[in-house]
């Protein structure tokens, strides 16, 4: 079976496993405050332009999502987020444990707008509901959608109109970074948002996020906080580690860069075949539209993740990465052009 159902069936890239092997023996002080940590933290800080940025790193999105939300809102405030949000659709509900409402916009392309987040916070008022506290986006979106710099700015201006932090959920951000239509750079990612983060686990890590927080007022005790929501790797530099080597000569960039040219022959495949897609293609991620049959031929030999099901159609998810091999998406296009 030749899986494409997500961007972490494979381990790590080799890179990054030769460098923990080679640093295995060593002793560093724990909890991230090694010198690889450090070495890390400053590499991402000059790619983003932003000495004075707090770097943290944390093991998986899901937990960097929880703590970084529940480092900003106050008990009674509430998070925006689009309706297709991760923290919404694929999270169990992580943040509504923690008490806090996720206020959605419903979304048709995985983004939302300056406008229509301005709708939500340009209201009286209300005791008796929650407050708005913060806006969570992603880049890439769940369905494989970036945003512009331009549409970014729009939201970012709202975001500062009511005072409220910009949040964006980075755990394909490499993916959007690669795609040719894109114009946002991390530099552009430390100027417009309070705060974001890198991914790593779906990036050709063996696991791990970079936390980068450029609001001053977001920076207080947000170590505390990672500590008490389980975040703080003892041994932390296995974290380090990994993003140094990514930063270091542009290893990050590199090999995300496959995962978008791997998906972009898939999706040139499908045009040729006539099989539309439910989103745009713009990253790693595609969103096909099968016909059940063409489905159930294709799975006999291939592993996609079903997104969405009707009596005789499949939305499949289908996704290339890092790691992604050209032979396998070689075989991937002449069964689906055989169909």
């Amino acid at each position: 079976m030749i899986r494409f159902e997500n961007d972490y069936t494979r381990g790590a890239h080799p890179r990054i496993l030769t460098r923990l092997v080679e640093t295995n023996e060593e002793q560093t002080p724990g909890y991230g405050v090694d010198s690889y940590c450090e070495k890390a933290a400053n590499l991402i800080k000059e790619k983003c332009s932003r000495p004075d940025a707090d770097v943290h790193f944390l093991v998986g999105g899901t937990q960097t999502n929880l703590t970084i939300i529940t480092s900003i809102l106050r008990p009674h405030e509430a998070v925006i987020a689009p309706a297709t949000g991760h923290i919404v659709v694929a999270e169990t509900g992580a943040i509504e444990a923690t008490g806090h409402k996720i206020i959605t916009i419903p979304t048709a392309t995985g983004k939302i707008t300056a406008d229509e987040i301005r709708t939500v916070l340009d209201v009286p008022d209300n005791v008796h509901s929650p407050r708005p506290g913060m806006i969570f986006l992603s880049q890439t979106t769940e369905v494989g959608g970036i945003y512009s710099k331009a549409e970014l700015q729009a939201i970012k201006a709202v975001a500062n109109e009511f005072n409220v932090p910009l949040f964006i959920d980075g755990a394909r951000l490499g993916y959007a970074l690669a795609a040719p239509t894109n114009d946002v750079t991390l530099a552009d990612m430390a100027q417009i948002c309070d705060i974001f983060y890198i991914g790593g686990t779906k990036v050709g890590a063996l696991f791990g996020e970079a936390v980068v927080i450029v609001n001053e007022k977001l920076k207080k005790d947000f170590r505390y906080i990672m500590k008490q929501r389980g975040g703080l790797l003892a041994k932390g530099r296995l974290l380090g580690v990994q993003f140094e080597e990514f930063f270091k000569d542009g290893l990050y960039e590199e090999i995300a860069a496959n995962g978008v040219n791997m998906a972009k022959k898939i999706s040139d495949a499908l045009a040729t075949a006539n099989i539309s897609l439910a989103y745009p293609a713009q990253t790693n991620q595609l969103f096909v539209d099968f016909s059940l049959e063409q489905f159930n031929k294709l799975s006999e030999k291939y592993s996609f993740t079903p997104w969405a099901k009707t009596e005789d159609r499949v939305v499949a998810r289908v996704v290339a990465d890092w790691s992604t091999k050209i032979d396998d998406v070689d075989a991937l296009v002449a069964d689906i052009l055989s169909l």
